[in-house]
This record gives C-alpha cells, sequence and structure tokens, in this order.
C-alpha cells in the first residue's frame, strides 16, 4: 500500500531527549559540549541505554533557534494557525504501550482510513511485552499491533483493530521547507493529549552519527530538521506540519541543557520523505 503523499562565553552541556513519554532514556552526543538524550522517560522506573554520536559537518547551523511561544505576528496569523491545528487534529492519536512495570506513551500520525498508523520505532520498541493502545482525537480508543518496525530510520508502522473512517493525515515534502517556515507541533508531551506548539524551522540537514554500537533510534538523526516548536516527552512519533496543515515531519528528539530539563527550543524530527519509504516498505512486506 503506497502512501500519498554570537557564541557565549560558557555555553551549557545539551542533551537530546528522544520524546516518547514513559520509557528508556538515551543519551548520544551532539556536538563539542553537548549531547543528545534520547528519552522515553519511565512511570515503571525502566532505565535507558546511554550511547554517544557526533554531529556530522553538514549539521552547520543555518538559522539561531531560541525558544518560541509562537511564531505569529498579528491575529489573523493566529486564526490561520488555530485553523490548521483544529484540521490536523483527527489525524493525531496518542499511542500508551502498557508493561507489566509501567507505561510507555508517544503519539502517532493516521495513515489510512482502516487504522494504520504511522510512528517512531523507539515509542512501540517495547510493544512485545505488552499492549498498545491508541486514543483518538475524540476520546475513543482501540487496542492496536506493530505491523512493522524499521529502527535505522526510527519508523514504526501500528494498526489500530476494527476502527474505520479514520482521517488519514495530509502529508507535504520536506523538500519543500526553508529555514523560517512556520511549523506546527503536535501529538500527546506528558500525556496532555492534542497539545499544540508553534515555531519555525530553525535548521535543516541535520546529521547525528551513532558510535559505540548505541540504540538504533540514533539514526534518526540523519537529515533531520530542526525546529524551535516545543516538543516534549510524549510527542515522539506526533507530526511536524506546515502553515497548509501538511505534516513534514514525524517529531523524534530534542536538545536540553540535563536529563531532567523539557524543551529549550531546540527539537529534531524525522523528514516525512525519509518516513513514508520506510512506511511504505513495512506496509508492504506486511
Amino acid at each position: 500500500m503506497d502512501i500519498e503523499e554570537q557564541p557565549a562565553e560558557s555555553v551549557p552541556t545539551a542533551t537530546v531527549d528522544q520524546p516518547a513519554q514513559r520509557g528508556r532514556r538515551r543519551v548520544m552526543s551532539v556536538a563539542a559540549g553537548a549531547v543528545l538524550l534520547v528519552a522515553v522517560t519511565g512511570v515503571g522506573g525502566a532505565t535507558g541505554a546511554v550511547v554517544a554520536a557526533g554531529l556530522g559537518d553538514t549539521a552547520k547551523p543555518t538559522a539561531s533557534t531560541s525558544t518560541r511561544a509562537s511564531t505569529v505576528a498579528d491575529s489573523s496569523d493566529s486564526q490561520l494557525l488555530a485553523k490548521v491545528a483544529a484540521a490536523v487534529q483527527p489525524s493525531v492519536v496518542s499511542v500508551v504501550v502498557t508493561l507489566p512495570n509501567g507505561t510507555e506513551e508517544g503519539s502517532g500520525v493516521v495513515l489510512s482510513a482502516n487504522g494504520n498508523i504511522l510512528t517512531n520505532a523507539h515509542v512501540v520498541a517495547d510493544a512485545g511485552n505488552g499492549s498498545i493502545t491508541v486514543t483518538f482525537s475524540d476520546d475513543t480508543t482501540a487496542k492496536a499491533r506493530v505491523v512493522g518496525e524499521d529502527t535505522s530510520k526510527d519508523i514504526a508502522v501500528i494498526k489500530a483493530e476494527g476502527v474505520s473512517g479514520l482521517k488519514p493525515a495530509t502529508l507535504g515534502s520536506s523538500s519543500t521547507l526553508h529555514v523560517g517556515d512556520t511549523v506546527l507541533a503536535i501529538g500527546s508531551p506528558l500525556g496532555l493529549e492534542g497539545s499544540v506548539t508553534s515555531g519555525i524551522v530553525s535548521a535543516l540537514h541535520r546529521d547525528a552519527g551513532e558510535e559505540n554500537g548505541a540504540a538504533s533510534n540514533s539514526a534518526a538523526l540523519s537529515d533531520a530538521i530542526q525546529t524551535d516548536a516545543a516538543i516534549n516527552p510524549g510527542n515522539s512519533g506526533g507530526p511536524l506540519v506546515d502553515a497548509a496543515g501538511r505534516v513534514v515531519g514525524i517529531s523524534t528528539a530534542i536538545a536540553t541543557t540535563s536529563s531532567d530539563s523539557g524543551s529549550i527550543g531546540v527539537g529534531f524530527a524525522i523528514t516525512i520523505d525519509d518516513a513514508i519509504v520506510a512506511a511504505n516498505n513495512l506496509l508492504s512486506g506486511a
């Protein structure tokens, strides 16, 4: 099934958090004096693997990044983004993996009316030891199963059981993005379903290499989109959408100044182009 588609005198150490809520916590280096913390924070006391990874030469800043509450310039822009958010919400789900020792939570994007949902592989990595429940924007729920996982891309497809008439997300192309474009991140940070944050595309083509045989999801930061839209634990697998409501990325990681801090305005998303190639491969092999 194909899917349509000025340096400061001292810089605090930063980490990048891979933000599916309630699970493992993984650390990856991001640049000199910084690390990537890929995290799934855990209620059940789960611990995580620690990984080191360096940014590639292509990962030069192309725009300054700051924490932003919004990129809205006036009320008309605000109304436009409100309409975009309302239109996209029905295509975004909360994904909860229930385990014997707690739960892990992320987000997902509806791909088909009959229940195919795109998310991060790290969101459902432990699903074999538990069960998956998805919650839709109207608060209805359904059990789900894993159709397939591409851990090299940190992409998974799950299937909600016994559902029909879902609203598939409108997919765009990351190739059309420019630094400074407005984007919205939608998902379930800290379990708060249907949360929306706004920002801009801060940089494109962010690369992080994998070292020390670390967890597979470090590969997700290859050619990634950087954004200052707030992304927090639980946003993993949720959409990054443009001002036209098209999904252009899948939220997967954030930079933080410590393992306990939240968004500081440096988030990362897998390009939708890469995500859909992976998802189509998973669906064709199902």
